[in-house]
């Protein structure tokens, strides 16, 4: 990512004297590097160059970032695998910078807050603090347990991605994420599928978050880790013993060299009254005059010029931060407050504008399917009414064929009467002749009994089919009325699915580009904010309670998983402070329980 630089004085003064453009560009999203390229010229042509101070070039990339916040950084750079630190009012030839070129600088935060969300104000402060510490907890530079770096990498997710979206983030979208230390990877029996469940079930609870929220939110959970912010220097005390020298935002710690979490001993800021160094021996005063000075010795010169930086600058930071705040830092927190508030209006009204946008849709979507479901049912109405319709056209058929059938046994019963009536003119001389007739007669009106009782059913079969068909027409006329009134739905509810397919495009459009907002915050406006930041701190600590009991259910659901042969001593030591119930702060605050004195004589004696 290229930067473009502005000198401090005009670019055709900076062209004339041949300095080539500094070439700024974010390394691996953390730090900026300047990269300056010096041209051999006359002496003349290089005045310019070299009246050139850190202060300079430190002031071009800060203001290129648009960053105020100045106190926090520094132009870092490396000399015979040690690093040092730009000063500010030192020209940038004088200092002992590489004699290679291109000469490059790092820009870093050099001091670390105390409380991250009290003293940095400006998001993009918060942002490169944020890209730093998640680089050096990547990078194993700061140690970090297990299941805190799962809750870390949640909070790097939504910083990245905004809110979790089932239909977007599926399954492996974290894939060829880095957002786990290679240590805590390799310590358990999990593959990278299984992180990422674990990652985004968490991802999943941050739904809300801002950007700059969610980066809070993750220097909130790092500054409690007990290597953040501690710059680690070897030493030896007046016996010779090997011991480590962390230098914080809260003042001087002893270690053991092979336990950089748990200090043995503190000296806080206020404390100290003169630190000074003497070639390789480093001498720090208590403001007590009646304790004696402590010394030790470092390995190189050039080691205690950066340990006297750091401690100067951190002992001037912790004393600023118990003043009141400066006219500058009080102006930057109101304007953060207010910018805190416009941004906070504007999620809420794009909030309110996407809950409608999604109510619209419901709405179009819900009259979508109702109209599909009138369509389904006129389908079937017509489809009943085209067979209502056949089956009125077959019995009126059948009903004919009957009555045609009717008629004819009718016409067959006359026939057989006419018949009997011919059989009984006709005389019969002989008895058996008579017999024999009036077996034929009997015979006969039996036949003419059965046909009678024939047509009568077949009469009343007439009539019931008839009947039948009746029912049938009514069918066929009430099956009409209610397709009648399902297309007179069909089409309002067409006219109202116009109208509300419409409604989103007369909504406030979120494009913000071409758009000028304006905001008037009036007393009632940071009063209500003023309530909803203390509301915010009560909640803070129930979430805070709630986190530490997630943390312990994963810990626990993990724990089956890890390979204890793979536990670094890190990871040891964490573990019995964690046993112990020992943190970052308490162990400081019963380290400096008891007296200077004290702890002096126990230095000495180590």
């Amino acid at each position: 990512m290229s930067w473009a630089s502005q000198p401090c004085d005009t670019a055709n003064t900076l062209k004339a004297c041949q300095w080539r453009p500094r070439t700024l560009r974010v390394a691996r999203l953390v730090e900026m590097v300047i990269v300056y390229r010096f041209f051999s010229h006359a002496a003349s042509t290089n005045s310019f160059m070299v009246k050139w101070k850190g202060k300079d070039l430190f002031d071009l990339v800060c203001r290129t970032l648009g960053l105020r916040e100045t106190w926090f950084f520094g132009l870092q750079y490396t000399i015979k695998d040690t690093v040092a630190w730009l000063k500010m009012d030192k020209k940038v030839l004088d200092h002992d910078v590489p004699t290679e070129e291109p000469v490059t600088f790092h820009f870093l935060a050099k001091f670390y807050p105390e409380n991250a969300e009290e003293e940095l104000v400006q998001e993009i402060t918060q942002h490169l603090f944020f890209l730093q510490v998640k680089k050096q907890i990547l990078d194993e530079k700061i140690y970090c347990p297990p299941e805190a770096s799962v809750l870390l990498a949640s909070y790097a997710v939504q910083a990245k991605y905004g809110d979790y979206d089932p239909n977007v983030h599926k399954r492996g979208f974290l894939a060829q994420e880095e957002l786990l230390p290679k240590r805590v990877i390799n310590l358990y029996q999990m593959t990278p599928e299984m992180w990422e469940e674990r990652i985004t079930a968490w991802y999943a609870e941050h739904r809300g978050r801002a950007r700059d929220e969610a980066e809070m939110e993750y220097l909130k959970i790092a500054q409690d880790l007990e290597m953040y912010g501690v710059n680690y220097f070897a030493i030896r005390n007046k016996k010779g013993t090997e011991l480590l020298l962390g230098v914080d935002a809260l003042g001087l710690h002893i270690y053991d060299p092979d336990n950089r979490l748990t200090p043995k001993i503190s000296f806080p800021w206020n404390e100290i009254r003169n630190i000074s160094y003497s070639d390789k021996e480093f001498t720090i005063k208590p403001l007590d005059k009646k304790i004696d000075v402590f010394k030790f010795n470092s390995s190189k010169l050039r080691v205690n010029k950066l340990i006297l930086q750091l401690c100067i600058g951190n002992h001037d930071l912790f004393m600023r931060r118990r003043k009141a705040d400066s006219l500058e830092v009080q102006q930057m927190k109101a304007q953060a407050r207010e910018e805190k508030a416009r941004k906070q209006m504007e999620r809420q009204r794009l909030a309110r504008e996407k809950q409608m946008r999604e109510e619209a849709e419901r709405t179009r979507d819900e009259l979508e399917r109702r109209l599909m479901q009138l369509k389904e049912e006129a389908t079937m109405a017509n489809e009943a009414l085209m067979r209502s319709e056949e089956t009125a056209d077959l019995l009126a058929e059948k009903a004919q064929i009957t009555e045609e059938e009717a008629k004819l046994l009718a016409q067959k019963a006359a026939e057989a009467e006419q018949e009997m009536q011919r059989i009984k003119a006709t005389a019969i001389r002989t008895e058996e002749e008579k017999r024999l007739m009036e077996q034929k007669v009997l015979e006969a009106e039996m036949l003419a009994l059965k046909m009678a009782e024939e047509s009568e059913r077949r009469a009343k079969e007439a009539d019931q089919l008839k009947q039948d068909l009746q029912e049938a027409r009514e069918s066929e006329r009430r099956a009409k009325q209610k397709l009648l009134e399902i297309s007179s739905k069909s089409s309002y509810t067409q006219s109202v699915n116009s109208s509300t397919t419409a409604l989103p495009t007369d909504l406030p459009s979120f494009n913000l580009i071409s758009e000028s907002l304006s905001f008037d915050f009036k007393d009632t406006d940071m009063k209500r904010l003023s309530m909803e930041i203390e509301k915010e701190k009560v909640e803070y600590m129930e979430k805070s309670k709630h986190l530490q009991e997630q943390l312990n259910e994963l810990k626990t659901e993990i724990e089956a998983l890890k390979l204890k042969e793979r536990e670094t001593a890190l990871d040891i030591l964490h573990n019995e402070n964690a046993s112990r119930g020992n943190s970052k702060h308490n162990t400081i605050k019963k380290l400096t329980l008891q007296s200077t004195q004290s702890r002096v004589a126990f230095f000495e004696e180590l």
